[in-house]
């Protein structure tokens, strides 16, 4: 294998989608850190609704995973008809999400809020700001799904640029309609949530544009009604365990949401603050596991095994040093993001050791969403992470978070260290899952012989 061939690829698909997911991540502290100059109450408000966003995240993270399952190995054996049908499938089902998330969101808010917290005042606030944030979901179905397939046709640089500078578009508009700058309405949390909505509006209407632009993949309205089974059965046979990973692992983290939520208002901040920060960090986690997925599986779509296998094992080694490095950064900068944030003393001191804590999570985080959500998912290994997930979350940390949250009264931190140990705790399974080598496969080969 050319050392010089992997470092381009990871060059121009691993540092463009980190960069995006970094803005997108800046994105989301923007909406929290903005309102929370203005009150403390207004922070944990947003970033208790924002839980709701989290969870619609999941559905389209798994149809985005699915689609670059196929969407990688077909682009490796250059059949870009098999990329539209399966960019069809995709979209199918991400309309049908963000329909069902605009009503909930727009029609029963403060239902929504009451799962993650009594306050009536959070509740309030909450409820303000997704009601103005429906509507983004039902732009966010289409440009997503089809950002994701860029990515893996040719245009990941061409995605990171619309994504990023719809992302600092959101940042400006959170700043002038936040804090009602230049001559504009003062909306605070309602105004983070326009922000949201008008760009994404901006992010649809460009990726309309390149949809129309030669070279493109398409969306194809005969597709669209008319899926092609075979294909369509395959999609969902590897996505399916996908979405079961995602909803298992994001039910797992907003209960870890709802524990922090009923523990008081300061545990809430700093709650809020460190996940911010460590959203921020591991943004390059999770461009190396998307990006490291398209690199696998473009060689397995061309029926290059070997050299699959070693860019996982470049890509498994890449991501403990970045870890490492990671947890290091973080407490580095610990004493900046202290002095900038305007908290309670009570929830300053939660937030010095929860970011202490956040640490050790980040080598477990970069090696895991380089293998679960990137490595087995290139090759079709996805109901691995769906199992490690299911136990991991379901049969430890959540039910040992809620004991002693609710039952010992243990402290705020004793809890939060505890919630903060599920990737850690899948490290030894995952090792073992990776040695096996389960994810050496061709997807595209079943779907063929179906149609021959």
């Amino acid at each position: 294998m050319d050392l010089r061939i992997f470092r381009k690829k990871l060059m121009t698909l691993v540092l463009p989608i980190a960069f995006q997911q970094f803005m997108l991540a800046v994105v989301s502290a923007s909406d929290a850190l903005m309102v929370g100059t203005i009150e403390q109450d207004l922070l944990s408000a947003v970033s208790l609704a924002s839980q709701l966003t989290f969870v619609y995240n999941l559905f389209l993270a798994a149809l985005t995973i699915g689609t670059s399952m196929f969407a990688a190995q077909y682009w490796g054996k250059g059949d870009r008809t098999s990329i539209e049908k399966t960019l069809a499938i995709a979209l199918r089902t991400s309309t049908a999400v963000s329909i069902a998330f605009f009503a909930g969101t727009t029609f029963a808010p403060e239902m929504l809020m009451r799962i993650f917290t009594s306050d009536p005042v959070l509740i309030g606030h909450g409820a303000v700001y997704l009601r103005i944030v429906g509507v983004n979901y039902l732009m966010c179905g289409v440009s997503q799904i089809y950002l994701c397939i860029m990515k893996n046709s040719g245009f990941a640089a061409r995605s990171m640029a619309i994504g990023s500078t719809t992302a600092l578009l959101n940042i400006v508009l959170n700043a002038v309609l936040i804090y009602g700058l230049f001559g504009a309405p003062r909306m605070e949390a309602a105004g983070a949530a326009a922000a949201t909505s008008i760009s994404r509006a901006v992010e649809l209407l460009w990726v309309l544009f390149e949809l129309g632009r030669k070279d493109r993949i398409k969306i194809r309205i005969r597709f669209f009604l008319h899926p092609d089974r075979a294909l369509r059965r395959d999609f969902w046979r590897y996505t399916l365990p996908v979405l079961g990973n995602e909803l298992v692992w994001g039910g797992g983290f907003t209960m870890y949401s709802v524990i922090m939520g009923h523990l008081g208002t300061d545990a809430v901040a700093a709650n809020s603050i460190s996940n911010i920060v460590k959203n921020l960090v591991v943004s390059f986690a999770l461009g190396l596991g998307n990006g490291g997925a398209i690199i696998v599986g473009n060689e397995l779509g061309a029926g290059r095994l070997e050299t699959a296998r070693e860019y996982g094992g470049r890509l498994c080694r890449i991501s403990i040093v970045s870890g490492i490095c990671s947890g290091a950064f973080l407490l580095l900068i610990s004493p900046a993001v202290l002095a900038v944030t305007d908290l309670s003393p009570q929830a300053a001191e939660y937030l010095k050791w929860m970011l202490v804590m956040c640490s050790y999570y980040m080598v477990g985080k970069y090696v895991n969403a380089t293998t679960i959500s990137g490595i087995f998912c290139a090759g079709g290994n996805s109901g691995f992470g769906f199992l490690c997930d299911t136990i991991t979350l379901w049969c430890f940390t959540v039910p040992a978070g809620f004991l002693a949250a609710f039952v010992f009264r243990w402290p705020v931190l004793a809890v939060y260290f505890i919630v903060n140990l599920d990737e850690i705790v899948k490290l030894p399974a995952v090792y073992r899952n990776y040695k096996k080598y389960i994810w050496l496969k061709d997807l595209t080969t079943g779907s063929e012989e179906k149609k021959r």
